[in-house]
């Protein structure tokens, strides 16, 4: 059942006139050793943020991804379908949402044992899926993902109450260094860097093309890169999982290369830590953004 009750607010954003940097207050590891990490990848999701694997599914599997998530592309009439996002000065698909309810086979991606067990371990127990698309840059035209946190935006305009949700992102295509790879910022979940700006009602019909409100002010963001040590960018072959914290800030530049890019992305809740009223107090965005219907724990795929 979902959880419509009102609960305090432990990462006040979008509220003041100026940002602040405070102190994370959730764990970042939720779970007790249980195998499905090694001690390496432990510590080193506990220290950065996230865990970048490369090569993790084999080729043939990889293949069959790419074709369906090209055969989604390719839909006639998915322009019209309000979970599909187009770029904000074209046409071009720029992601498709719901994507494990669309399609069978990144709903047993989604369920995929190898992925769920890590997910488990480091949430500490049962989860369902909050959220889950395909984004696509192609060469040349695919637009930036400004610099943010997930959760604050899940936070404020969702509900999400606490900071326990890991996010996998599966490339499609190779990611180089230079078609507009997923940057992260180690270390900065530890802390939660507020933002200004009172969200405008349904913000997500321009975040979802351009995000303008939950990004990080300048100054905050150089801070948390100085206290992180710089800006990682996990590259690899198709088959490469990364997995983050929700919290992880991140973001993405615009692909000026011939070499397309394209992501599966899963985002797994805890099942105790279900979705209340949006900090906002807006109403809560569509069920495509943030699942509020399906919050059973997430069966493996057999």
């Amino acid at each position: 059942m979902t959880t419509t009750t009102r609960v305090p607010d432990l990462y006040p954003s979008r509220v003041a006139d100026e940002p602040r940097l405070g102190d994370r207050r959730d764990p970042v590891l939720h779970g007790e050793a249980t195998g499905a990490l090694t001690r390496y990848q432990r510590d080193a999701y506990q220290a950065d943020g996230f865990l970048a694997l490369s090569g993790f599914f084999p080729e043939e599997e990889v293949r069959a991804f790419q074709r369906e998530a090209e055969r989604l592309r390719a839909s006639t009439g998915l322009r019209d379908r309000e979970d599909v996002i187009t770029e904000p000065e074209s046409d071009e698909i720029r992601s498709i949402f719901n994507i494990h309810r669309t399609s069978e086979v990144f709903d047993r991606v989604a369920r995929d044992p190898r992925i769920l067990a890590k997910v488990q371990e480091v949430l500490g127990g049962d989860v369902y899926i909050f959220q889950s698309r395909v984004n696509y840059k192609p060469g040349f035209r695919g637009k930036e993902f400004y610099w943010h946190s997930d959760f604050e935006t899940w936070h404020v305009e969702d509900g999400m109450p606490r900071m326990r949700a890991v996010s996998c992102s599966i490339a499609l295509t190779p990611n180089f260094a230079h078609n507009g790879p997923l940057m992260l910022v180690p270390g900065s979940q530890h802390f939660f860097l507020s933002c200004v700006g009172e969200t405008p009602e349904d913000h997500y019909k321009e975040s979802l093309k351009r995000q303008e409100y939950g990004v990080p002010d300048p100054e905050g963001l150089e801070k948390l890169i100085e206290l992180g040590g710089g800006i990682r960018v996990p590259t690899g072959p198709a088959g490469s999982l990364t997995m983050f914290d929700c919290n992880t800030m991140h973001g993405s530049a615009s692909n000026i290369t011939p070499f397309p890019r394209t992501n599966l992305f899963i985002v797994y809740n805890s099942v105790d830590n279900t979705l209340g009223e949006p900090f906002s107090g807006q109403r809560p965005r569509p069920e495509f953004i943030a699942n509020r219907t399906d919050e059973a724990p997430l069966a493996a795929a057999g």
